[in-house]
């Protein structure tokens, strides 16, 4: 998630301060991803020290209200017109840990994948009623005040990705459970494969009579 190129895209639309940027970032995310001031006001800093904003003076309150700049501006339509790169994928942690559990011993893989799953079909079955909301007309919880334009379409579309990549997820996780058994079959016709026949007994040959 880039916070950076969000932020200036506010910005674009006119100077705001910090706890405004806040508000309306997580106005038109559905507060998906939620920040906190300290956040916004880091990220203005370095924003500031790049050249791609300034500042724009202070309210009656002191608030410190921040401007794009011309070379934000192009930031922010470069940040627009390029493909979200696939070659750095961002680290997915579901991924990393049973890519560890399956090679730490004693960790029960299967029940790892199963209380995952669990908890991404609440998680799917919790976005759909939100969607439903959503179409419905229905005011988010915790909205406050009027909303931006256009910042019920955004959350519709922030809970549709979510829908799709956990109904993935989904599907990843029931992957990952024929992989797990397929191992194990692997497993168990090697074992009896490489465990040593029993011994025969010895042939008892009988005596043979004189002539």
């Amino acid at each position: 998630m880039s916070i950076r190129h969000g932020l200036l895209a506010l910005l674009d639309q006119g100077p705001r301060y910090g706890y405004q940027l806040r508000t309306e970032f997580e106005a038109r995310t559905g507060a998906t991803w939620p920040l906190n001031v300290g956040q916004v006001y880091t990220t203005l800093s370095r924003l500031e020290r790049d050249g791609l904003v300034e500042p724009a003076g202070e309210d009656d309150e002191g608030h410190q209200f921040y401007a794009v700049t011309d070379a934000g501006r192009a930031e922010l339509r470069s940040w627009f017109d390029t493909p979200v790169p696939r070659t750095n994928p961002p680290r997915d942690e579901l991924a990393i840990k049973l890519a560890m559990a399956v090679t730490v011993p004693g960790v029960d893989v299967a029940a790892v994948v199963q209380g995952q799953r669990r908890h991404s079909i609440k998680a799917l079955q919790d976005y759909t009623r939100l969607k439903g909301r959503a179409l419905a007309g229905e005011p988010r919880s915790g909205a406050a005040g009027s909303a931006p334009a256009g910042s019920d379409l955004a959350w519709l579309l922030v809970l549709e990705q979510l829908i799709f990549q956990t109904e993935a997820e989904i599907r990843w996780l029931d992957h990952c459970e024929t992989r797990l058994a397929q191992q194990a079959e692997v497993q168990q016709a090697g074992a009896a494969q490489a465990a040593p026949e029993a011994p025969t007994a010895p042939r008892r040959l009988g005596r043979r009579s004189r002539a």
